[in-house]
């Protein structure tokens, strides 16, 4: 069995690689399964698989033909793991089924560790992991938690990623918005409001006739968006314009102006 310090070093070459790439948790997991040899899940807060791996020989046929594939686990389970606030250690499988209530569970001898994962003063999620027949020790324990840490500094990243891709494309949809003139604006809210959904047809010239304005102002209009990535238009002849909005902001900021 490899050293405490052989693990720890060899989940450290993780970050090591990533340097300012975020970490795929699905390759956390598949270390964490070698050293520890058991099945590992990473899961978020509302009961989301962000990562996996199951150790060989593994035979529960509910996680793998549902819990996997749907890539989450059930809200009444989810819960009970939100509930565990420190590490619990080796829980033994009681001989019920924890995903389907009411059913028996096949796998015997199964020892299961709850660690969670927190960050920024909160729960970010549950590190899962499971095994048979042979307990987790306390450097196993150790190994799990320091795991822990690096996935919530790894959850809180991603967040903040999302934040800042969220107010770069709300910047870029008011530039967009903020170079058209008064009946191209116009225009464009005519525009959207045929659109079904985020892509759709439009006929220049019947929005034209409709609204009282010239075929050129839409065209410009979508042009302007267009050469800021907002949305992406492809001509159909005389069937009219194909339009695809990119940028999900778009609706949204339009929607304030008006």
């Amino acid at each position: 069995m490899s050293s405490l310090l052989e693990k720890t070093r060899k989940l450290n070459k993780i970050l090591q690689k990533s340097g300012a790439e975020p970490v795929v948790f699905d390759d956390i997991c598949k270390l964490l399964s070698e050293v520890l040899s058991c099945n590992v899940y990473i899961i978020s807060k509302k009961g989301k698989i962000l990562g996996y791996d199951l150790s060989t020989g593994f035979e529960c046929e509910i996680v793998k033909d549902k819990v996997v594939p749907e890539k989450r686990f059930p809200d009444h389970y989810n819960n009970k793991l939100l509930n565990v606030h420190g590490t619990k250690s080796n829980l033994e499988n009681q001989g019920e089924c924890v995903f389907e209530l009411g059913e028996e569970c096949g796998v015997k001898n199964k020892l299961t560790t709850i660690v969670p994962i927190n960050g920024n003063r909160e729960r970010l999620g549950t590190l899962l992991l499971a095994r048979f027949d042979v307990p987790f020790t306390d450097d196993d324990l150790v190994i799990s938690e320091y795991s822990a840490t690096i996935i919530g500094l790894e959850i809180l990243r991603s967040k903040q990623d999302e934040i800042e891709e969220e107010a770069r494309k709300k910047a870029v949809v008011q530039l967009a918005i903020g170079t058209l003139s008064y009946s191209e604006l116009e225009a464009v809210e005519h525009i959207f409001n045929e659109l079904d959904g985020t892509e759709g047809l439009l006929v220049a010239s019947k929005i034209a006739d409709k609204v009282g304005i010239t075929r050129s102002v839409i065209v410009n209009a979508l042009r302007k968006f267009e050469s800021a990535g907002v949305i992406e238009s492809r001509s159909l002849g005389m069937k009219g314009t194909h339009i695809k909005i990119l940028n999900d902001r778009l609706l949204e900021e339009l929607k304030k102006i008006k």
